[in-house]
């Protein structure tokens, strides 16, 4: 089912095109990662998606009935609605159905006459029947399950929204939106503010939702995990991929490619021609040459594919460290909590460290006491030999706003630079021309980024401290930034959410959580596979433990322990309920695979039953689940 189509659909701001030109179809389903450089006007298409913006010329259609919502940036929530207030809002149509059927049952038992009461039963029957049709007895539990998924407790729930972080307001709108279940859900950079559980959290939840979805967003783990289309915008025209990102990543280049060999094969035969019709149109070949011109004007032109390339960026060549770049031992740090204690080990010269952790954790606290910006509670941290630190911070506080961009990137103690290596070093850093002369508080989220990049660079440090470098990048400076510290001579430690990057760059993290601080030798996909890992041990061990308790006798509570709940469910073995719970994984993996196929599409019955086997097998899994949690308790 189509519920968004776009004919020739063009946006101007200035006389200038944005885009111009696109034609697409979003069908019921379809999660789309929508990419391309930073400024093509990715978030002004959603807006005109919304309703928001208006299109200059062109046609957009939209499916009578559907609901089209777009994730907000700037939110508004008055000084009394609570946190719960904020996400019960998202469904208050459903919340007024149960208002209704609970005033319809009153007007059942207040009911004189029998023609009274059955008109209200009906009336009764009705609401409960939409009721049930949209789920609506579970509003509490939806409302907790969307919350807690992104990272509030019960304790937030009856805060006033308008008191939390700018960070946290936008997860209230994140939250709000996924609560309110459009038809259409639009999506931009909805991964920002999120540490990597709440982001792996977000993924799980989109990846299963049955509606369309159209998501901008520069993490390229995060389209691979949820999309299952990719649309790129580039040059005022769209190009749609089947896929995720890295499918897309792959097919555009093998497209570019092939492009370009025929072109090549193309270019070949055009000159072979005209040489011919040069050689022959005053001969005895006449009619041949005028043939062959004939057939040349009415050939289709192949036109090579436009590659997006990313800034070229790179780091100065340094002045070699010692082999030892930082030296900690026992260092912990308190604030109104414990962050971390015991923080132990070196980082050597030219290694990249990733520091990875949740919000709050204390990450930027731990960089800050390694370079000495901030002082250890205790223990002691010393930089090695000839060691120059160059800092990046996410906030960008190093680039003044009042200041030109010029000024901002100029390094303030070294005299021998002048204007024209400035203006190089931005030029490879992408910024180029007359930005030079702006004031920094006028510029992009993207530029800010990249002057802050080139302003490190002028420093000459040997150790770079990156603190969310990605967080304005788009995914082209994401991959030059990616080469630049693969190239870097010197010594890098970056705070970072971006998986695809770590994988990248990092040799070693460092995981901050839980109170403590601690390294681990591999990237965050190794540190991904360990932590399931343990977890598996952890299943099996109690899985074990379980099996090792007398039949229907579980062991007493010790002292200070509740008892056990009452059973939910008949006593089952849980390796019979591990049977289950694989097979009916693999069912989802194979209605997931249906669900991502474009064709399924095709038949909208078809596409009605997988999404309904999708949902009603997600219910299944959540009670095998639940079960299996039981049997661990309880059987033998």
């Amino acid at each position: 089912m189509i519920l968004l189509s776009a004919k020739d659909l063009g946006r101007h701001i200035a006389g200038d095109p944005i885009f111009q030109g696109l034609d697409f179809d979003l069908r019921t389903g379809q999660r789309v990662g929508l990419v391309g450089p930073n400024g093509v006007g990715k978030t002004t298409l959603l807006k005109v998606l919304n309703g928001q913006d208006k299109p200059d010329y062109g046609n957009l259609y939209v499916r009578p009935g559907a609901q089209v919502s777009l994730l907000q940036q700037q939110p508004d929530f008055g000084p009394v609605l609570t946190l719960r207030d904020v996400a019960r809002s998202a469904m208050s149509g459903l919340v007024r159905l149960q208002e209704q059927l609970h005033e319809t049952a009153e007007d059942m038992a207040s009911a004189k006459t029998e023609e009274e009461r059955m008109a209200a039963s009906i009336l009764y029957e009705q609401i409960h029947e939409q009721l049930e049709h949209h789920d609506a007895f579970s509003i509490e539990h939806r409302v907790e399950e969307v919350l807690f998924g992104l990272g509030f407790t019960p304790a937030d729930l009856d805060r006033a929204a308008s008191t939390f972080s700018g960070g946290q307001q936008s997860r209230i709108m994140l939250a709000k939106l996924l609560l309110e279940n459009p038809d259409v859900m639009l999506l931009d950079e909805p991964s920002n503010h999120l540490d990597l559980e709440t982001v792996e959290w977000l993924e799980s939840f989109l990846a299963r939702q049955a509606v369309a979805m159209i998501v901008v967003s520069h993490d390229r783990a995060f389209l691979d995990r949820v999309v299952n289309t990719t649309w790129e915008l580039h040059r005022s025209r769209m190009t749609s991929y089947p896929g995720n990102f890295s499918k897309y990543w792959k097919m555009r280049q093998e497209r570019m490619d092939q492009l370009e060999k025929q072109y090549e094969r193309q270019q070949e035969y055009i000159q072979e021609t005209e040489v011919f019709i040069r050689r022959n149109m005053a001969g005895q070949k006449t009619k041949q040459a005028q043939d062959r011109q004939k057939k040349l004007a009415r050939l289709e032109r192949i036109e090579k594919m436009s590659e997006i390339v990313g800034p070229i960026m790179g780091f100065e060549e340094v002045a070699r460290s010692g082999d030892v770049v930082v030296d900690a031992t026992n260092v912990s740090k308190s604030f109104d909590t414990p962050l971390f204690k015991g923080f132990t080990g070196t980082i050597q010269r030219g290694q990249c460290v990733g520091v990875i952790g949740p919000n709050g954790a204390g990450k930027s606290t731990l960089v800050k006491i390694m370079i000495g910006r901030l002082a250890p509670d205790g223990g002691t941290i010393r930089l090695g030999h000839n060691v120059r630190v160059g800092y990046y911070d996410q906030g960008l506080t190093s680039l003044p706003p009042d200041t030109t961009l010029m000024k901002a990137v100029w390094p303030e103690d070294d005299l021998s630079w002048v204007e024209n290596d400035v203006r190089d070093l931005m030029a490879r850093f992408g910024l180029t021309g007359d930005m030079a002369f702006q004031k920094v508080g006028a510029l992009s989220g993207g530029e800010k980024g990249k002057a802050a990049l080139a302003r490190l660079c002028a420093t000459s440090a040997n150790m770079l401290v990156l603190d969310e470098p990605t967080n304005h990048l788009d995914i082209w400076s994401c991959e030059s930034l990616e080469r630049s510290i693969k190239e870097y001579e010197g010594t890098v430690i970056v705070v970072s959410h971006d998986r695809y990057f770590l994988n990248q760059v990092a040799d070693r993290l460092i995981v901050v959580a839980n109170g403590s601080a601690k390294f681990f030798e591999g990237n965050y996909d190794s540190w991904e596979s360990a932590q399931a890992s343990v977890k598996s041990r952890q299943m099996e061990q109690a899985s074990k433990s379980a099996s090792a308790a007398k039949p229907n006798e579980p062991a007493r509570p010790s002292t200070g322990q509740l008892p056990k709940k009452k059973r939910k469910y008949p006593f089952r073995k849980t390796s019979d309920l591990e049977v289950d719970i694989a097979s009916a994984e693999s069912d989802k993996a194979s209605l997931e695979a249906q669900l991502a196929d474009p064709s399924t599409y095709r038949d909208e019955s078809k596409a009605r039953q997988v999404r309904e086997k999708f949902a009603a097998l997600d219910t299944k899994l959540t009670m095998l689940y639940e079960h299996w949690e039981e049997a661990m308790e309880y059987n033998s």
